[in-house]
């Protein structure tokens, strides 16, 4: 029989130390809506004024060619042909004519106003440029009506039927216009179409280069560079010192 006062077999054992849980790593903080919205705005505000700038720069690539072959276009017009008609001298019929110059010199001199205008646009900044742009504009404008209103003129055709017949009262008959004068309309309306994307898109346009202005207008003073030590046993730094005001026997200066 087994004698129930004698001692367990095996003592009891400590449990095994139980290792600590890692710590929870901190969340990121997560972004506050405010500041979320606010950088939202301000890549939808940079992606709008890009795209405004990328419109303004196609808008110059149309607008340059356009103003100069509208000019073009309306002073090669004014050198063509405009009415021609016969005239009677010494009892024969003569052919006579008058160009775009002769009947009218307006909208040849506004043609050039419109190239100054179209070049001087880059010259010029902030409210001169909208002064320049509505300038090319009433350049086209203004040569589109002119020539509209000289086409069929009498008045230049009759002056070169009187000089045909040597007749102060002299006059053209049989006159016929052609279509030279529609040239310049064209030349105008291209100076006008020019004008209108100046002023539309002329804020963006890139000016001339300023980086050699200081602010304030001023531009620096040149330096002036110390003129060598004299030699006197060299003639000629005695005649350069003398050249320059100063007294080659005085002591230098240290």
């Amino acid at each position: 029989m087994t004698d129930a006062s004698a001692p367990s077999a095996a003592p009891d054992q400590a449990p095994p130390p139980v290792a600590p849980a890692p710590e929870p790593s901190p969340a990121a903080p997560k972004p506050e809506p405010a500041a979320t919205a606010a950088e939202g705005e301000l890549s939808a505000g940079q992606g709008a004024e890009g795209a405004a700038r990328r419109r303004a720069l196609r808008a110059l690539a149309v607008a340059l060619p356009l103003g100069a072959l509208g000019a073009a276009l309306v002073l090669f017009a004014m050198s063509k042909t405009w009415t021609r008609g016969t005239a009677f001298a010494a009892g024969h019929q003569v052919s006579v004519h008058a160009t775009g110059s002769q009947s009218t010199a307006l909208p040849g001199a506004l043609a050039l106003v419109g190239l100054a205008a179209l070049v001087a646009v880059f010259a010029v900044r902030r409210f001169a440029r909208h002064v320049v742009s509505g300038l090319l504009a009433l350049s086209g404008a203004g040569v589109i009506a002119l020539a509209l209103s000289r086409r069929g003129d009498h008045g230049a055709v009759d002056a070169a039927a009187q000089r045909a017949a040597s007749l102060t009262h002299a006059t053209a008959s049989h006159v016929s216009g052609t279509s030279w004068p529609l040239v310049a309309v064209a030349g105008g309306l291209l100076l006008l179409i020019a004008g209108l994307l100046a002023l539309r898109h002329g804020s963006r346009w890139p000016a001339m280069s300023s980086r050699y202005d200081r602010a304030g207008g001023e531009r620096p003073a040149p330096r002036r560079r110390a003129p060598a030590p004299l030699d006197p046993d060299r003639p000629e730094d005695l005649w350069k010192a003398l050249d320059r005001g100063e007294d080659p026997t005085a002591p230098a200066s240290r």
